[in-house]
């Protein structure tokens, strides 16, 4: 057959020129000056030359669906490249940072203890405003028990507006000191989480000796496995 088909390209294809062959959706094979037109334009068209060898394959032209998710897929790698080149210049300077793993302890508890200051700060706040509370609820129960003692009996007592308004004001100062104490806790554990999967990740490039070869994964951290006094 391939001898047959040779034997037809060498009468077909002048010495100094090319034809294109395809085959349609027929099975029929089909040559021609240019690229047949009875050929699909799903199926690959080939460009002979003298001799029968082929000089180039021209493709079928891509779907829209095809086009689409090629240009997704390029899309993709061009992703993973960018996320690639920063995770080698995150490792670099993690390499370049420290010279011992005790360096990111030590550098995670220098973080650490001015949001623990806060989360101290904050309690204290939060004493203070308690004994504010109890002042004011005091003062109402004492003006209640004397308007009372005035009227002869127990009728309704509606405290003073200002004194209303300052029992408000201790709530939400008390309400916001609180989520601000959640906020720290949640800062700190963020960081001791960071400079542990840090410290991992750097011992794991020194282990192999700063290689930055994709298939070497760090572990990951787990935060509540992480050393350190809570607050």
């Amino acid at each position: 057959m391939k001898r047959l088909l040779g034997l037809l390209l060498a009468l077909y294809v002048p010495a100094a020129s090319a034809v294109f062959k395809c085959t349609d959706d027929k099975g029929e094979t089909l040559f021609g000056d240019t690229p047949p037109a009875a050929c699909s334009s799903t199926v690959p068209i080939y460009e002979i030359g003298p001799g029968g060898r082929v000089i180039r394959k021209i493709d079928p032209a891509l779907t829209p669906d095809q086009l689409k998710e090629r240009e997704a897929e390029q899309a993709r790698a061009k992703k993973a490249a960018l996320a690639a080149a920063e995770q080698k210049r995150r490792d670099m300077a993690l390499l370049n940072s420290y010279s011992s793993a005790q360096e990111f302890d030590v550098a995670r508890d220098r973080n650490i203890e001015p949001v623990a200051g806060r989360i101290t700060n904050a309690q204290e706040r939060l004493k203070e405003l308690d004994a504010r509370e109890e002042a004011i609820s005091k003062q109402i129960a004492e003006m209640k028990e004397e308007a009372a003692k005035k009227k002869g009996g127990d009728e309704a007592f509606e405290p003073p507006a200002w004194l209303t308004a300052n029992l408000e004001r201790v709530n939400k100062e008390r309400t916001n000191v609180t989520a601000g104490i959640v906020r720290y806790k949640k800062e700190i554990d963020e960081l001791r989480a960071k400079y542990d999967t840090d410290k991992e990740r750097w011992i794991v490039l020194k282990a192999n000796k700063g290689t930055l070869a994709s298939d070497v994964a760090a572990p990951t951290a787990d935060p509540a496995k992480a050393p350190g006094k809570s607050y």
